[in-house]
């Protein structure tokens, strides 16, 4: 594949929005984004925001942003807060289009009412143990004593539950559908439970509360939505999803289309299983670098543009699927490969003495910053006496093809000089602590020298580099699918995916906040959030080297 070469996968939901549109089935196209704040959110849900709000642009219609905030026992602004701040970060804008479900209570509460008054609904008495031994089998139908409740005691005692009259769990209301429904979503479903306690937006207003499948079809049919683009998981949920908006007034026929969720290798998407993470301490808050959440890869220092991309390339369709890591990084390869200027950072340094530079010598020395993007120009760079290179980029006793540097070898420094090593000195221990090199002071880089060397390194100034920590990060999970046993996901946990390197060497330039790089050789690398005044912190975004294959 070229490396400008971009495979895009079909979209079966615009196909079927086109078809929509072609028999007037829709007069504009009206999608939604809906998560829970429970939690942050993760890669599949950019598939999802990139799905909807990009549906929308498509189509020149609107996308909203809606909250389900219909469970007050685990909703918190921070996740709201969050998740908006995702949204934003992705480039997508909901204007004046943002809502909560909270926002619909009171009319939600009136469609319940009037199925009760249908006869449609009703309250029932049975706990939630007894309704998993009332619900049937396959070919045995479930049962409910209060399902001819009369349609008065029903509402006197919705209102009562309304009113907090009743504990928790003592009461529910349930949609009267068929009790020997084959799909047992529809076998009398739950559709308020009595929950209180204090809700976010309403307070002590309200306790009782919606069930997602009840609230969820009204909220899109009160706000218009054509068209309500939701995963694999809910497509069981859909006979219920149409029942609801085709027995209530609510004014809007919204369509329900479902598309597999994203599956990704090394990596879990549950957000229980996330929260697992946090709460134990595996990883250092929602947004550690290592986590799949929207947050965590931002501070990674992936780009929005790159998981835009993505999302487009894995495209949409119904059949669930493992999509390999390496793709992901793949488009972020290609996206930082432009954007970011390259950087000398030694992250494991050998001191190296060139004992026939001055002493006092210093000379600036021009380096390109990005040789894909050359109007970025030049910088210059300070070279010295004494520099810092790579500890693996010295060998006593080298394998052949070994280019780099060796006893009595030469290696060109990049940018510099070709310098060789005249002498290895050690501490008592016998370890590597220093190199004697000399350098020919003919074979500036640029300059008219013909002589040549097969190994190029890179290299910083001694004097005058900075002492920065650089985190290099690996898979959270070593197992391609985390998930795929009967056994805890946490057996297959990375005891290796950080390592942290508090003794790197980077050229005098940095930090630059907001700024991503790349480090010569090591890969794409950007500030931290910690970084401080006199200690600058990098995070490894990605390594050099790609595994995706085309």
């Amino acid at each position: 594949m070229e490396d400008n070469e971009k495979v895009m996968a079909g979209n079966f939901i615009h196909d079927e929005i086109d078809a929509d549109l072609a028999a007037g089935h829709a007069p504009a196209v009206h999608t939604r984004f809906p998560p829970e704040p429970n939690g942050y959110l993760h890669i599949g849900h950019a598939k999802s925001i990139c799905l909807n709000f990009g549906t929308a642009q498509k189509y020149r219609g609107l996308c909203n942003l809606r909250f389900d905030d219909t469970n007050p026992a685990k909703e918190e602004q921070e996740f709201m807060d969050s998740i908006k701040a995702d949204v934003h970060w992705l480039g997508f804008d909901w204007q004046d289009r943002l809502f909560y479900a909270s926002d619909y209570f009171e009319q939600i509460y009136q469609y319940a009412v009037e199925l009760i008054k249908a006869g449609k609904a009703y309250v029932c008495q049975l706990s939630a143990d007894e309704m998993r031994e009332h619900r049937g089998s396959i070919g045995v139908p479930a049962t409910s004593p209060w399902r001819d409740r009369p349609i008065e005691e029903s509402l006197d005692l919705f209102s009562r539950m309304r009113a907090g009259e009743f504990a928790d769990g003592e009461y529910t209301l349930r949609a009267k559908i068929d009790l020997a429904s084959p799909n047992f979503v529809m076998r009398d479903p739950v559709i308020y439970r009595i929950q209180h306690g204090e809700h976010n937006r309403t307070g002590n207003d309200w306790c009782i509360y919606p069930m997602y499948d009840f609230a969820h079809p009204i909220s899109d049919s009160l706000e218009g939505i054509t068209h309500s683009i939701c995963t694999m998981e809910f497509e069981i949920h859909r006979p219920l999803y149409d029942w609801v908006i085709a027995n209530t007034t609510c004014p809007t026929k919204s369509r329900q289309i479902e598309f597999a969720r994203l599956n990704l290798t090394h990596t879990v998407m549950s957000k229980r299983f996330l929260r697992r993470l946090v709460e134990d301490g595996h990883v250092r808050g929602w947004d550690d670098p290592r986590m799949p959440t929207i947050s965590g890869l931002r501070r990674r220092g992936y780009t929005p543009e790159a998981i835009r991309d993505f999302c487009e390339r894995i495209g949409v369709a119904k059949a669930e699927s493992m999509v390999d890591a390496a793709l992901l990084e793949h488009c972020l390869r290609e996206d930082l490969n432009t954007r970011a200027d390259r950087v000398m950072c030694v992250l494991r340094p050998l001191k190296v003495v060139i004992t026939n530079y001055p002493e006092d010598g210093r000379e600036m020395l021009p380096i390109e910053n990005n040789p894909e993007k050359p109007e970025r120009g030049k910088r210059l760079l300070p070279f010295g006496r004494e520099i810092y290179i790579e500890q693996d980029d010295f060998m006593e006793e080298p394998p052949k093809k070994f280019f780099r540097l060796k006893p009595g070898g030469e290696v060109r420094l990049k940018a510099a000089y070709i310098i060789k090593c005249e002498e290895v000195i050690k501490d008592e221990a016998g370890n590597i602590i220093e190199l004697h090199c000399t350098y020919d002071s003919e074979t500036i880089s640029g300059g008219s020298s013909t002589k040549k060397v097969k190994g190029t390194i890179h290299w910083v100034n001694a004097k005058e580099c900075k002492t920065a920590e650089v985190r290099l990060y690996d898979y959270l999970f070593t197992e391609d699918n985390p998930t795929a046993t009967d056994g805890d996901f946490m057996a297959s946990l990375n005891p290796n995916s950080l390592e942290v390197l508090t003794n790197a060497k980077i050229e005098p330039i940095l930090p630059m906040p907001a700024e991503k790089f790349q480090f010569l050789r090591h890969g794409y690398f950007c500030v931290d959030p910690d970084t401080e005044n006199n200690h600058p912190v990098f995070n490894r975004i990605v390594s050099l080297k790609s595994s995706f294959k085309a």
